[in-house]
């Protein structure tokens, strides 16, 4: 067993790579590598880029988190969106210009959030004032 397949699942569609002969991820305990005949192994995928090789060059995976299963020489990932790309740098600019876009949708959430229970508060005090 000189290499695997990787199987990827997201929402955009799915994709299979033949001739995998090294992965590259990393989760909540940090980085770990899979190599061809690896035993059987689940995690979930942190939010951040993993690689793997194929015929001597590195692909990189960006993506949001994933659960990966590896059974039976076959690499399975599903996450919600991911992009591939050769260039380092290239897929590192995409997945920071992505980080800084959520986090802004956050933090726009958490504002919302605060300002609604403001007015909740508010209203409490209006109601209670009203019937008091």
């Amino acid at each position: 067993m000189n290499a695997f397949v990787l199987h990827l699942l997201g929402a955009s569609g799915y994709e299979k790579v033949e001739n995998v002969t090294s992965f590259v991820g990393q989760d909540d305990s940090g980085s770990f590598g899979i190599l061809p005949g690896h035993e059987r192994m689940m995690t979930v995928l942190s939010y951040g880029l993993a690689r793997f090789l194929t015929d001597n060059a590195w692909t990189y995976l960006a993506l949001p988190s994933g659960v990966l299963y590896f059974v039976k020489n076959e690499l399975y990932i599903v996450t919600r969106r991911y992009v591939l790309d050769k260039n380092y740098l290239e897929i590192s600019t995409t997945l920071l210009d992505q980080l800084l876009a959520e986090e802004e949708k956050t933090r726009s959430v958490k504002e919302n959030i605060y300002r609604l229970e403001q007015e909740m508060l508010r209203r409490l005090w209006q109601i209670e004032r009203s019937t008091g």
